[in-house]
């Protein structure tokens, strides 16, 4: 199944024809045996000198400065291709952007930058005063701080501290968001490589992500809707903390092909309303995304 849509034509010719550099670079390394210094370098373009991402990494906010969800994004892509070096310039730099207390309140890493309102942007991404966050990205960039920041340092006891938190924010929790779970599971994968089990109880916390996964998957209608993104972000995130029940995946398959459109792309289920020109190009952006993320999960399925 995905070996067709990897050597499909269509797909590959509009991945080269409508994908940005870095978006090809991740489809050349997961398909066509390209290197990860490609994706590198490719990222490095959305890196600013205070080490945080910008520059619509995030591909609905084209606010280039720094801000907490594009650097979220940067360690997801850097998880993505195995990158584990922490003398990577890019690792680095996103040490130096967590340690700076830029964006950072009461606690947390700010899911949205006061000058993203100065650029062309999804409506949620808007900046307001009165906005009140919860753990994404901020339990995420916690964790990836635990695994990459030198212990002792005064990053990692900040991430520390705050990973204990966020660890009891989601055990109090009865529900808890589709993205906000993703990164609950993403803080515990970084906690488990970092060799840091101490902070909380890893146990208890992995208990209670492998009921919430479950009944999350469990739930699905399995419709063709947003809920299939979902899926293939979450198998990808929660493999090693919880299975899905037997034949998901299959389902999912079956409606991702059902999905993809004749051009080799599957349509994006959101828009922005505004910034109709800036939009256009962003849309081809998220296709791009999606075909290297259900392509990746095809894959697994197949194996």
């Amino acid at each position: 199944m995905a070996k067709n849509i990897m050597n499909d034509q269509v797909t590959k010719c509009w991945m080269y024809r409508n994908a940005r550099p870095l978006d090809l670079a991740r489809w050349e390394y997961h398909f066509e045996n390209g290197s990860r210094e490609a994706v590198l370098r490719a990222m490095a373009a959305y890196q600013n000198e205070d080490g945080g991402f910008g520059h619509a990494l995030e591909a609905d906010s084209w606010n280039p400065n720094s801000a907490p969800i594009q650097t979220w994004c940067a360690t997801e892509l850097l998880q993505e291709i195995g990158e584990e070096d922490p003398t990577n310039p890019l690792i680095h730099g996103i040490l130096r952007y967590l340690d700076s207390g830029r964006d950072f309140v009461d606690g947390k890493w700010t899911g949205s930058v006061p000058s993203n309102n100065d650029y062309p942007r999804a409506p949620w991404w808007g900046w307001s005063a009165e906005d009140v966050y919860d753990y994404n990205p901020t339990a995420v960039l916690a964790g990836f701080a635990i695994k990459f920041a030198e212990k002792g340092s005064r990053l990692y006891e900040k991430a520390c501290r705050i990973a204990k938190e966020a660890a009891a924010s989601f055990l109090a929790q009865e529900e808890v968001e589709g993205h906000s779970m993703l990164c609950f599971v993403r803080m515990h994968q970084y906690c488990t490589e970092g060799g840091e089990d101490r902070i909380f109880d890893m146990g208890l916390y992995a208990r209670k992500l492998n009921m919430h996964i479950k009944k999350k998957l469990e739930g699905m209608k399995f419709d063709g809707s947003y809920e299939e993104n979902l899926f293939v972000l979450m198998d990808a995130y929660a493999a090693e903390v919880s299975a899905p029940e037997e034949g998901a995946k299959e389902r999912i398959a079956a409606i991702l092909m059902e999905q993809r459109q004749a051009d080799g792309t599957w349509d994006v289920p959101w828009s922005w309303g505004d910034y109709p020109a800036e939009w256009a190009i962003s849309r081809n952006w998220w296709m791009a995304h999606s075909i290297v993320m259900n392509t990746r999960f095809l894959a697994r399925v197949s194996k």
